[in-house]
């Protein structure tokens, strides 16, 4: 490959910064430690995969849109919707521009479709990859509320309303009707609290 790798190199350094950029919105929850974007983008992906599947789209492309889907925090930062009412965040297809301008094209331009197409909100990927964001939001409430959290509530139930594939209603449900800790007493073989 005779292409210039340094902005590729710059940039997976700067997709490292999203391991500390925490997400803001859980603060005012009265989550201290909030997870960061990166856990969140990971349980994403994994849960994009499964929407993706149980809805007859292709997971791989679904998980794909959800691992870019907030790499634009690197440079915006977690905006929570209170500051987007002071503050409106950058546009995500104007970053990832500004990201990828010294890449490779073949590579600059596979990056700004896989934004494109997840911002577009109109492929079967796109929208399980979006439900995958709302469903780790509410995944990640009813996680917080079990720590003691009450507040997580809100996050919990504006996420539950904005899913729209059957698949990612049926989960929000599913999640909803157990604990937290319910998967542990399964593996180890305990009755059901």
């Amino acid at each position: 490959m005779a292409d210039d790798l340094s902005a590729v190199g710059r940039f997976l350094y700067e997709a490292g910064t999203l391991k500390q950029t925490r997400r803001t919105g859980w603060w005012m929850a009265g989550v201290r430690d909030p997870e960061s974007v990166a856990e969140h983008s990971w349980r994403t992906s994994l849960i994009a995969t499964i929407i993706a599947k149980l809805e007859g789209a292709d997971p791989a492309r679904a998980a794909y849109l959800a691992v870019w889907h907030d790499t634009q925090e690197t440079r915006t930062g977690d905006v929570n919707y209170v500051g987007k009412k002071y503050a409106p965040g950058g546009d995500p297809q104007e970053v990832t521009a500004d990201q990828t301008a010294d890449m490779p094209e073949v590579l600059a331009s596979a990056i700004r479709d896989v934004v494109a197409e997840y911002e577009g909100k109109e492929s079967p990927e796109a929208i399980c990859a979006r439900d995958a964001d709302k469903l780790e939001c509410l995944l990640q409430g009813i996680e917080y509320k079990a720590q003691g959290y009450e507040n997580a509530q809100r996050w919990i139930d504006n996420s539950r309303s904005r899913l729209v594939t059957e698949t990612g209603q049926r989960l929000a449900d599913e999640l909803l009707s157990q604990g937290s800790l319910d998967w542990l007493r399964t593996a180890l073989g305990e009755a059901k609290a």
